[in-house]
């Protein structure tokens, strides 16, 4: 095999000088639609699996509804956002809930270790709103051109069809940021009990925009009434030994009983801008927004009182989107939301076919009008205007017309180098996966070191004193016991030097940096003239730079 064969490439057979990266504006911008490897990649991997969802396969789901409290936390709700579903109180919101496990298949138990996704369509009166998250308000990547890579490393070996703890391990150990993660779904985080006893997250950063188009930046949180509980992997293994859908059965049984599941939907406010002060970028999704200094402010609750007549029907060809948002919500540049923007809703157009918003489970609470029509399996043609002859817009005899406009739309500024950026604030990479570490309770800190223990000794040595080396820059603490429990040399692990172009744990980078390593340069004299002609000279708004 020559050096070129082992060179990777895009199916058109394009070298992919940066497999890291999405391409953006300045390092904090918003991602640009010429990402042709990341589309092409995506796109594929949305198609792996026919029809099963690519990943979580293992799920079910819950009808429901949510009940707005008019406010945030003390304020109205109106001071943050127009979105109805948010600031109109006592309003009964359908919902619907899916619950699911992330890598394994279909018929795979609830025991697994894994995150668990927590999607919720809400049928408000303005359309659907999709808020797609997980249970442990973190990720394991922060750059969408990632996803497929890490999915990959996470499913069973393509020649075994096994999982291996080293390809798990292998992929981590070469992305910093995911250490904080894998502190969570490796300590008893990782299994949770059931979910009622489960939180809720968006995970990702959108905004709320008010009725004078100004922004704030938000996370959605759901806090569940009965508390939160875990698993030990001893107590999963004694449930997995007698029903892989535990979690099903208990969600199912609590419905029918009228025990209805609750939680309580929070969302934590920070002011839009790049936040020097912090040690984080807050758009980074392997980061949690510390609720000392982002408090969680209760926004409504969210009940679950129905069963799915039908799982296939329901729960099986639910499909949701980060994308689908409401006026009042928006976008964040966050690179992970903005990537899942593209790959949710096309994997359901593949998975359960272009016309997927016709099913009933699906579709919007007011009937669509739209010029979109034809397609596999159309049910019927969407309502159009006045005039059945006219699918398009504009018309003058009877067509459909745009929507009046509920508020100002909200202006991010925004300017920079077109180009893939590394991250630069990397220091709370080790920084917040040892002060997670250190506030576990010392039975979840047991299971933890043993859990991994038992991975990283199925690992190759170098993989096994990387992660090591990972772990003490973490915590010395949680870095020794893990080698004990492996028998994994301490001191060789500590002697490794830092990953080749990352900065030292604890360390940022200097500056915006190109993913070759080259610092972002100032613009040309000519850029910056007419930088200050657009902002009138006094340098307003946000600059991603």
């Amino acid at each position: 095999m020559t050096e070129q064969h082992r060179t990777l490439t895009t199916r058109q057979g394009h070298p992919v000088t940066d497999n890291q990266s999405l391409r953006s504006v300045g390092e904090r911008g918003p991602a640009t639609l010429e990402n042709y490897p990341f589309i092409e990649k995506i796109t594929h991997f949305d198609r792996e699996r026919i029809p099963e969802r690519v990943v979580h396969a293992r799920g079910t789901g819950a009808h429901g509804y949510f009940e707005a409290y008019g406010k945030i936390g003390k304020d109205a709700a109106t001071k943050y956002t127009r979105a109805k579903v948010l600031t109109q109180a006592g309003v009964k919101t359908p919902v619907f809930i899916r619950f699911s496990t992330v890598i394994g298949g279909k018929e795979s138990p609830e025991t697994a270790r894994d995150p668990r996704g927590f999607a919720i369509k809400f049928k408000t009166v303005d359309g659907n709103w999709d808020l797609v998250g997980n249970n442990l308000k973190i990720f394991f990547i922060r750059d969408a051109i990632k996803f497929p890579d890490m999915i990959h490393a996470f499913k069973p070996d393509p020649v075994s069809n096994r999982q291996e703890p080293w390809r798990f391990y292998d992929f981590v150990s070469l992305h910093p940021e995911a250490l904080h993660m894998v502190t969570w779904v490796k300590s008893p985080w990782g299994i949770p009990a059931d979910y009622r006893h489960m939180e809720g997250s968006s995970v990702n950063t959108y905004k709320l925009v008010d009725e004078r188009g100004q922004a704030v930046l938000c996370k959605f949180s759901f806090e569940p009434k009965l508390g939160v509980k875990n698993l030990t992997s001893k107590q999963a293994a004694e449930i997995q030994a007698r029903d892989v859908g535990h979690a099903t059965h208990d969600l199912y049984d609590a419905i029918e009983r009228r025990d209805y599941p609750e939680w309580e939907m929070c969302v934590q406010i920070m002011a839009d801008g790049e936040h020097p002060e912090l040690d984080f970028d807050p758009l980074d999704d392997t980061k949690r927004w510390p609720e000392d200094k982002f408090p969680l402010l209760p926004v409504g609750r969210l009940v679950l009182d129905k069963n799915p007549a039908n799982v296939f029907a329901e729960t099986e060809q639910s499909a949701f989107g980060t994308g689908v948002l409401v006026d009042g919500i928006d976008f964040s540049d966050d690179k992970m939301l903005q990537g899942r923007t593209l790959s949710y809703s096309d994997t359901q157009r593949y998975r359960v076919g272009p016309n997927y918003l016709q099913l009933p489970v699906n579709a919007p609470a007011q009937p669509p009008a739209t010029n979109q029509r034809d397609g596999q399996m159309a049910y019927f043609v969407d309502d159009g205007g006045e005039n059945p002859h006219v699918n398009y817009e504009p018309s003058n005899i009877g067509g459909l017309r745009e929507s009046p406009r509920s508020g100002p739309d909200y202006h991010q500024y925004v300017e920079g180098h077109l180009g893939r950026y590394q991250t630069t604030r990397t220091s709370d990479d080790y920084k917040q996966a040892g002060e997670r570490y250190r506030t576990f309770e010392a039975w979840e800190r047991d299971d933890l070191i043993d859990n991994l223990a038992t991975d990283l000794k199925q690992c190759p040595e170098q993989i096994q004193l990387r992660m090591v080396w990972h772990f003490w820059h973490c915590d010395p603490d949680y870095g020794t016991r893990v080698a004990q429990g492996a028998g994994i040399d301490l001191e060789k692990a500590k002697a490794l030097p830092p990953l080749e172009g990352k900065p030292a744990p604890g360390q940022n980078r200097k500056g915006p940096t190109y993913s070759n390593g080259e610092p972002e340069g100032d613009a040309p004299e000519a850029n910056v003239a007419a930088r200050q002609r657009k902002s009138g000279g006094s340098g307003r708004g946000m600059r991603h730079r």
